[in-house]
């Protein structure tokens, strides 16, 4: 049997140089590079889409992290799903869709262990396999365990996290929902949209001050992708027993001049936190892969009966990669950013 017709080459962006700044093109490289050859226990995907998130910024950085960062000379890598073209072994076959951790490139070579397959008809687009949902749901209902009637803060409630966080609280049963966000275009989208109650903007006077008038009785939760000012203005307007699910850093990853580490340091009031009986935890769905499944069935329903919304952009090519990730450290993208292959 003839063996299956690969090109030689393929595409991938590269780390041009350690981000300590702005982002800029110069930072970036698409090249060309051989087709990985598969063997033995993996599999070789061609990517369709991949996903963009504000963790990659920290990541290109110099910038100690708890995850490895970005090599220069090296291809980036991130979330991307691709369909299989070559499984010498390891339970995959030609045609399998599958998730995995290397994105960035056209073709990936992946361990057989690290891709997962995807059933097609779960979600009615399989992008929304890409969705940072799992991350909102397991924090909302695991974590901060959201119950009817509580009132919900959001923090980056624009963002790929956000932009479903709000909609699983009101799912939950909470009664009052709002979220933080950095213009007025994204706030109004999350209002008419996204059903935020109320936002808090960020530049239009102190956040403590907006969330105190937006919830004058206080907050159950928050979902916190931010830190910094906002996490502080949330513990003051905590009611006794609320509960912190802390799942980002945007304030430092999105920060710009310190490399978008991920240190957020900021003064908390441990008497508040001891008087009102504030639980606060930090959460990441990689201690949680047993969430995946649970938040895919629960997306799926409500992506068919309309009850969830999928925000997100995409653009397309492996060329508007660099630019995607460019203007979501800008602020130029609501819900997810994804890049078409």
């Amino acid at each position: 049997m003839a063996a299956p017709a690969h090109p030689a080459t393929h595409r991938e962006v590269r780390l041009a140089a350690r981000a300590d700044g702005a982002l800029t093109p110069d930072h970036f490289a698409v090249a060309d590079a051989p087709l990985p050859v598969p063997g033995p226990g993996t599999v070789l995907v061609r990517n369709r889409i991949m996903a963009v998130t504000a963790a990659m910024r920290s990541m290109m950085g110099s910038a100690d992290l708890p995850m490895p960062s970005f090599v220069p000379g090296r291809a980036l890598w991130g979330a991307a799903i691709g369909e299989v073209v070559e499984a010498p072994g390891g339970g995959f076959a030609p045609g399998d869709l599958v998730r995995h951790d290397l994105g960035w490139r056209e073709y990936a070579l992946v361990d057989a262990a690290r891709c997962r397959r995807i059933d097609p008809d779960a979600l009615p687009d399989p992008a929304a396999h890409l969705s940072q949902g799992a991350t909102a749901w397991g924090a909302l209902v695991h974590i901060a365990q959201v119950r009817p009637g509580d009132t919900v803060f959001v923090t980056g409630a624009a963002g790929g996290v956000g932009s479903l966080a709000g909609q699983i609280a009101r799912r939950l049963g909470a009664r009052r929902v709002i979220g933080s966000t950095g213009s007025a275009r994204k706030a109004e989208y999350l209002v008419k949209e996204l059903g935020y109650d109320e936002v808090v903007l960020r530049g239009a006077g102190p956040i403590g001050e907006q969330l105190r008038r937006a919830a004058p009785n206080g907050i159950d939760v928050l979902l916190d992708t931010v830190a910094g000012e906002q996490l502080a203005a949330a513990l003051e307007s905590a009611r006794t027993g609320a509960r912190f699910a802390l799942v980002g850093a945007l304030s430092a990853q999105l920060g710009g001049g310190d490399g978008g580490g991920l240190a957020a340091p900021v003064e908390l009031d441990a008497g508040l936190i001891v008087s009102r009986r504030v639980a606060l935890r930090g959460f990441s769905v990689r201690d949680h892969p047993e969430l995946v499944p649970e938040w895919t069935e629960e997306f799926g329903r409500g992506l068919r009966d309309g009850t969830l919304i999928f925000a997100h952009s995409r653009l397309r090519g492996l060329d508007q990669a660099p630019q995607a990730l460019r203007e979501l450290v800008e602020g130029g993208h609501t819900g997810a950013v994804l890049v078409e292959l």
